[in-house]
């Protein structure tokens, strides 16, 4: 599934490379030259991951990759340090500063793709085309199809998106406000509410197959796909 890069580098030969070999596995790339570009963008709009260079002019890259850790609205974006400073110790500070990887220039293209797909995959799995089984459903990105056992789930773009995201971070309690950054994304400004309108949409779709039980909310905080089913506070 093609995933929303923001890349901060400033040598333009570089910045071409990289776009254009994103570009050609699927991705959607947003460039910047320098930090300062990159803080206007991601106020804009949250990209899916970071691909920053560490020498840029002006602010660093490990300033700002530590203010993104530091903003509660940007710091689970991924981040993926480049640089050509490959020593262990500037390694250890990148990654202690809050980088999910660190890659040393110069490096194959293959190589990146690889590296974005992996911390993808372990970051924002709601990226990735990976197929998701939990709780007797199947869903798969990159067929558009719900299924529970032999039974097809048709879905709406949006719950298939609202699913998805439930299902790849599966437990967890999301607020609708998170929900509504993640799935509608956080520069879409529509009410609240529209997420119980969805969830609602959701369980119906799902109430065929017994699997709306799964979509559950949790009163004062917002909902949830579990597959334990719990009295307290839960709906």
């Amino acid at each position: 599934m093609a995933a929303n890069i923001l890349l901060v580098e400033d040598e333009p030969a570089i910045q071409e490379l990289i776009a254009a070999n994103l570009a050609r596995a699927g991705h959607h790339i947003v460039r910047a030259a320098d930090a300062e570009s990159a803080q206007r963008i991601v106020r804009e709009a949250l990209p899916d991951l970071v691909l920053l260079d560490w020498m840029l002019p002006g602010m660093s890259g490990i300033e700002f990759a530590r203010r993104l850790r530091a903003d509660e609205r940007t710091r689970s974006i991924p981040i993926i340090m480049l640089t050509a400073r490959g020593e262990e110790h500037d390694k250890v500070t990148g990654l202690e500063t809050g980088a999910d990887d660190y890659i040393t220039k110069p490096f194959s293209p293959r190589e990146l793709v690889a590296r974005i797909k992996a911390v993808l995959r372990r970051r924002a799995p709601q990226t990735t085309e990976d197929p998701v089984e939990l709780g007797g459903l199947r869903l798969d990105p990159a067929t558009h199809r719900v299924a529970a056992g032999a039974q097809a789930i048709v879905l709406g773009p949006t719950e298939f998106r609202l699913l998805h995201f439930l299902m790849t971070h599966p437990e967890r309690v999301h607020s609708r406000g998170q929900l509504l950054d993640q799935v509608w994304g956080d520069h879409v400004f529509v009410e609240e509410r529209t997420v119980d309108v969805h969830i609602r949409r959701l369980r119906a779709a799902l109430e065929s197959t017994g699997h709306h039980q799964l979509i559950q909310t949790v009163r004062g905080s917002g909902y949830r796909f579990s597959t334990q089913v719990e009295s307290t506070g839960v709906q």
